[in-house]
């Protein structure tokens, strides 16, 4: 069997693996092994972040549209309820943004909803 030398491959490998280190402090950035840990723990982190990312958007919204609801007496969780009951398909972002850029849209909504039920 011949001999197979790897030194290109694995030099390849080391310099992929430390451009995802930049950033990274001491010798996460420079050693290959601590940087190969980092990267892991940095990748699970980031997973996680994202779905951390999602829950944070959902309570920003539902702050939003509370906020709204209160300037015309309800609450969030009435506003909610004649929504479901009316079959409106609004989702929570969208009512968020009108809260936001509109908040007397949200009253007429809920009057027009308090009027239907």
């Amino acid at each position: 069997m011949t001999r197979v030398k790897r030194g290109v491959e694995t030099r390849r490998k080391h310099k992929k693996l430390l451009a995802r280190a930049k950033g990274l402090r001491r010798s996460k950035q420079t050693s290959v092994k601590r940087a190969r840990e980092a990267v892991i723990h940095r990748g699970e982190d980031m997973y996680v972040g994202r779905k951390l990312r999602k829950r944070d958007l959902r309570k920003l919204w539902i702050l939003r549209i509370n906020a709204a609801c209160r300037m015309f007496g309800s609450k969030y969780s009435e506003f909610i309820n004649l929504l479901k009951k009316s079959g409106s398909n609004l989702n929570r972002k969208v009512l968020s943004e009108i809260a936001f850029e509109n908040p007397t849209k949200i009253g007429e909504l809920i009057n027009t909803l308090r009027s239907k039920s």
